[in-house]
């Protein structure tokens, strides 16, 4: 997320999470009303949970809804929770703020897990498969929205898709996300490079509106680039780019 002077500007992940409380909400909606680098942010944020989210999800077994409803006479119930005495609210909010990308990553991760039990739950070594292959997607991805030092830049490719970059130094990763990604085409994928002083080196595909982990060693990188490629990819860049877009210092 792009840093600014005042918290307001910090809140965008937590409230296109649902994790403000309502006097936060209703002050950052005020904010949004005059403060259009934070609608996008707060934009962007939610299509990116979102995509995340379903890239993973399934529906539940048919026969999963009568098991839980014949399960609910059985279960106790639970007496609701009380806070403790003399807690101070203001701890949540202080922590909202100085953990906007974990807030970020735990959002994607509640909504994507339980695709991903629904796969493991279902027989079949290809699904189970795909079940591994998507939680590491996920975490990966996770680690880097979570990073302390993570760092994000927008951009606009030349088809009119909107693109952001988030890179952590610590983890030395990067992940990429396409929104508005228009089909490549028949025998056509959209390739990814990172530019290293104007050599550039693949960095992997993306054919759809997502997010993906770049691959190679984006610590020397300037610059991440988008092509449009044949099918799995060139080895160097076949077209002239769409995208190239300078990695956040």
């Amino acid at each position: 997320m792009n840093h600014h002077a005042t918290d307001a500007h910090a809140l965008a992940a937590a409230y296109a999470l649902g994790a403000l409380d309502e006097d936060e909400r209703e002050d950052f909606d005020t904010h949004l009303q005059a403060c259009e680098a934070c609608r996008q942010d707060a934009a962007e944020f939610e299509a990116t949970t979102a995509r995340l989210a379903a890239a993973v999800s399934q529906p539940p077994p048919a026969a999963a809804k009568a098991q839980v409803m014949a399960a609910v006479d059985g279960v106790r119930q639970l007496p609701p929770r009380v806070p403790a005495a003399g807690r101070a609210p203001a701890l949540g909010g202080f922590l909202r703020r100085r953990a906007v990308s974990l807030a970020l990553a735990a959002g994607v991760a509640a909504g994507a897990l339980g695709g991903v039990a629904v796969w493991q739950a279902q027989n079949g070594q290809e699904q189970e498969q795909q079940a591994r292959q998507a939680q590491q997607q996920l975490d990966a991805i996770s680690a880097v929205l979570a990073a302390p030092d993570a760092r994000t830049v927008h951009g606009k490719a030349a088809n009119g898709a909107l693109t952001t970059v988030v890179t952590s130094e610590q983890r030395n990763q990067a992940v990429f996300t396409a929104a508005n990604l228009p089909a490549p085409g028949t025998g056509k994928t959209y390739q990814l490079w990172l530019d290293h002083d104007g050599t550039m080196l693949p960095a992997g595909l993306i054919d759809h509106d997502g997010t993906v982990t770049l691959t190679g060693d984006p610590a020397d990188a300037g610059a991440v680039g988008l092509t449009l490629e044949p099918d799995g990819g060139s080895p160097r860049p076949t077209t002239d780019p769409l995208l190239l877009m300078a990695l956040p210092a």
